[in-house]
């Protein structure tokens, strides 16, 4: 792997908690190198693999922590992408999971019949389930939820993303990613 296309540094708060675990708070190896020369954040692990100049070198940061606090915001975007994370990508009528270019969305009292788009009222649902929904209420379509839509907290939808890793999870994120695992034994 050249240094050009790997080696994300995993971006923690400042109470060591990542940014955002989906999508997971990564920064390119060059972003988080100025931070650490512009003082903003703390090295907290690091590669194997060096960057030199003429007059220095360092190690790749592999976990760096925020010197600031940043707040979550108060409340969720209400977003497509959210709500598929609130329904854990899954259509809320069929239950099968879904990637995220299959799933659609749909309100449950349709907009014809004066439903609003909000997260009361929007679900994540597949193609078929809201093709043969259409236009009509639940009981006319004899199609139940799986869950009442509500909602989430910023916290929930954290929560959610825990369970969709990405497809590279470098050893000295471990700690951070899944604080409330089950420690080992000896």
């Amino acid at each position: 792997m050249s240094v050009d296309s790997g080696f994300p540094a995993l971006v923690l708060n400042a109470d060591f908690r990542p940014l955002s675990y989906f999508p997971l708070s990564l920064w390119s190896w060059q972003e988080a190198v100025k931070a650490v020369v512009s003082d903003r954040v703390n090295v907290v692990s690091e590669y194997d693999r060096e960057i030199r100049s003429p007059s220095w070198s360092m190690r790749l940061p592999s976990v760096i922590s925020l010197k600031e606090y940043v707040p979550a915001a108060r409340r969720p975007a209400f977003t497509r992408f959210n709500v598929f994370l609130r329904d854990r990508f899954t259509c809320q009528y069929c239950g099968e999971p879904f990637a995220t270019h299959d799933l659609t969305f749909d309100h449950v009292i349709p907009r014809a019949l004066g439903g609003r788009t909000n997260w009361m009222n929007v679900v994540a649902a597949c193609s078929p389930c809201n093709l043969k929904k259409g236009h009509k209420l639940l009981a006319q379509a004899g199609m139940k939820l799986l869950h009442w839509p509500i909602e989430p907290s910023n916290f929930q939808l954290q929560e959610n993303g825990r369970a969709f890793p990405p497809n590279f999870l470098h050893q000295s994120w471990n700690d951070f990613l899944y604080w409330d695992a089950e420690l080992d034994q000896f």
